[in-house]
């Protein structure tokens, strides 16, 4: 039996599933509801009343379009399908009283206020508000909330949407945030003036339609026509977020998400939103060269030559950093193979196996998590290493999924079953396992980057199989993925490329700590542990600042675009790499960005298919028994896992928020 339902929304009919709303259903129409309770990801509350309509042979009186079924209209007196009218005298009539209602205590701070040129409230007021008030009493003050270094709260503006409330308790799972009073003492407000203790809490200002909730640290510094806007990819976790970077100048003043339903639907981490002062500060803009133990500056012809003098002396092995674009790890390794030397991405120790996209990768997709019935997590925290994953997986739980933890417990703001901290538990795990309908398996880096990993992996897979589940490999760093299509790898991993380097070449990698020895050359964008190790220092363009190819940790390439151009002498990566190349007498065979990624793709022809998934097959590696230790997870600080981040002001302020809200004894104590 079909739940097709017919409806007529302003002479336009169309086909939907009876258990859509009439605010869905004009979606599908392609008409335009106004709303400002009413958010598509979140549970409909009802309360605004702007989307109201007029429903024809219904009660004499509008109706709430996001709370009223397409199943529950009335058809017409010979079964015609039932009618609805968006823009009637009545509902005109209905929407300018809800307007003026709205505005009888709203400030009149548009001329201050951050929101203003891209809020909902101002925009429907051209539609619907009117130019006087007929209301001469004072208007309602509220006090405002400290929700945190992020979140900055002018509670005059709320208009009692409650989409705050929604978003945090439903999709970040944390409780601060509710309402407390009726009628004109309603006020949103957070238990026992609480900060936010989330990761994904800045996502509440892109909700908020007024301007009660904006950002802090982006607080009158620009307004949205000012701004230059970028389409483009994050890279401070693996995920792969799409992002909208927006400039003024050469400055990045804030980072928004993008839509994008199979991989971050339309949210982003705190991380991913407010890294971009990080950018700013502790900049490398001009080459340095290090002489008596000091560095000191230099022009690039001379580093350059230095560098290639060095090299062609000694035996070389470069490293591959998190954040570093596939052309850059392409054209680096072109380049130091045509030495003799070698490359390695996996600079955190992960026994990732080369030329296994099964077993690196995994065959699942991100939005398979969705309809997934069973979840099991392995050595991960996803609430750190990918927010906005595990926010999805809270998704999924909600739902009805079954989820289960083998690792280190930890709080992932949901319900999971506890099977154990050590691999024992996954062995365990594997032996008892069987076939299961809608299956995902999630396998962290702190589960494969030891010794054992791949001893590990190879159970996770096993375990995966004996469920007919797909499998998820969850990398921590945006570039590992990529680095290992193109295969930057040296069998026997990190020890074994560093075995006897006389020269380092270090592409960005600020996680690592290189032994005295070797001469080091660092390639980055910031002055970070990288460029304390260097002798030699050749400035790069951050992410946002060179186009460039991300592999995410589903192995879906996508496209970061550049939004500005990098300080100083600072210079795009391959360029760099190209130029070192000629220097070296064996330049690379490519002139132009476009040349090298008709090289890439011609040597990895599935890095030219942008936005979508390979088929990864399925090759299981040996089954092997791993150790008995306990799984550590790969991130300590989630506000300071790389050199951008570590620059950040607004970065270590959340960091030691974070420090003293965990050391913080409870009154019970």
């Amino acid at each position: 039996m079909t739940n097709l339902k017919k409806i007529s929304i302003d002479g336009i009919e169309v086909e939907v599933d009876g258990a859509m709303t009439i605010i869905q259903a004009a979606e599908v129409a392609g008409v335009e509801i106004p709303r400002f309770c009413y958010h598509e990801r979140l549970t409909i509350a009802g309360n605004c009343r702007m989307c109201l309509v007029e429903v024809v042979g219904g009660p004499p009186k509008p109706a709430a379009s996001c709370a009223m079924q397409v199943r529950d209209l009335r058809p017409g007196p010979n079964g015609e399908a039932p009618v609805v009218k968006t823009n009637s005298p009545m509902v005109k009539k209905a929407r300018e009283g809800v307007m003026e209602f709205l505005l009888i205590n709203h400030p009149l701070d548009c001329p201050i206020c951050d929101q203003g040129g891209e809020c909902d409230l101002q925009d429907q007021a051209m539609a619907y508000g009117v130019d006087f008030s007929r209301y001469r009493e004072p208007k309602r003050a509220s006090e405002d909330l400290n929700l945190g270094p992020l979140v900055a709260t002018t509670m005059t503006r709320c208009i009692s949407c409650t989409r705050c409330v929604r978003f945090t308790s439903e999709v970040a799972g944390i409780t601060q945030m509710g309402q407390t009073g009726r009628g004109e003492d309603a006020e949103i407000t957070s238990y026992l003036n609480m900060t936010l203790d989330s990761n994904l809490q800045g996502n509440i200002i892109d909700l908020c339609p007024v301007g009660a909730l904006t950002s802090k640290p982006y607080a009158f510094t620009a307004r949205p026509w000012e701004l230059s806007k970028t389409e483009s990819i994050d890279v401070m976790d693996a995920l792969g977020s799409n992002i909208r970077i927006d400039t003024k100048g050469r400055e990045v003043m804030r980072i928004i998400p993008r839509n994008h339903d199979g991989v971050n639907e339309e949210w982003i981490s705190d991380k991913t939103r407010f890294i971009w002062d990080g950018l700013r500060r502790q900049r490398l803009d001009t080459p340095y060269i290090r002489e008596n133990g000091r560095l000191r500056k230099a022009g690039w012809g001379e580093a350059l030559a230095a560098a290639a003098a060095v090299m062609k002396g000694g035996k070389v092995t470069a490293i591959v950093g998190d954040l570093a674009p596939v052309e850059a790890v392409f054209s680096l390794k072109q380049m130091v193979e045509g030495l003799g030397g070698k490359i390695e991405c996996r600079t955190d120790g992960a026994k990732l196996p080369a030329g296994n996209r099964s077993a690196y990768v995994g065959n699942a997709a991100i939005e398979d998590i969705d309809s997934a019935k069973t979840i099991i997590l392995i050595g991960t925290n996803p609430r750190d290493e990918a927010p906005v994953l595990n926010a999805r997986i809270r998704k999924a739980w909600s739902a009805g999924a079954d989820v289960t933890l083998i690792g280190a417990p930890v709080d992932l703001t949901y319900d999971y079953a506890h099977a154990g901290n050590d691999r024992a538990a996954l062995v365990k795990a594997t032996s008892e396992a069987a076939a299961t309908a809608n299956a995902v398996v999630i396998v962290g880096q702190g589960a494969i980057n030891e010794a054992d990993g791949e001893a590990v992996l190879s159970q996770a897979m096993k375990l995966a199989e004996v469920m007919g589940a797909k499998l998820l490999v969850l990398h921590t760093a945006a570039s590992r993925v990529g680095a290992m299509d193109v295969g930057a790898v040296t069998d026997g991993g990190m020890s074994a490329a560093m075995d006897g380097a006389q020269v380092v070449y270090n592409l960005g990698a600020d996680e690592v700590e290189i032994a005295p020895g070797p001469f080091v050359i660092y390639q980055g964008s910031h002055g970070d542990r990288g460029a304390h190790r260097a002798d030699l220092i050749l400035p790069g363009a951050a992410y946002t600042e060179e186009n460039g190819l991300f592999v995410n940790t589903e192995g879906r390439p996508q496209l970061a675009m550049r939004a500005g151009f990098a300080p100083g002498e600072a210079k795009e990566n391959w360029a760099i790499l190209r130029a070192l190349s000629a220097e070296l007498g064996a330049a690379l065979p490519w002139d132009s960005l476009a040349a090298l990624r008709r090289a890439l793709v011609e040597a990895h022809p599935h890095l030219g298919r942008v936005d979508q998934l390979a088929d990864n097959g399925w090759t299981r590696i040996p089954l092997r028994d791993p150790a008995t230790a306990s799984f550590r997870l790969p991130i300590k600080d989630f506000y300071l896992t790389n050199p951008i981040a570590r620059a950040s002001q607004v970065m270590a302020e959340m960091s030691a928020l974070a420090k003293s809200r965990s050391e913080t004894p409870l009154a019970a104590e």
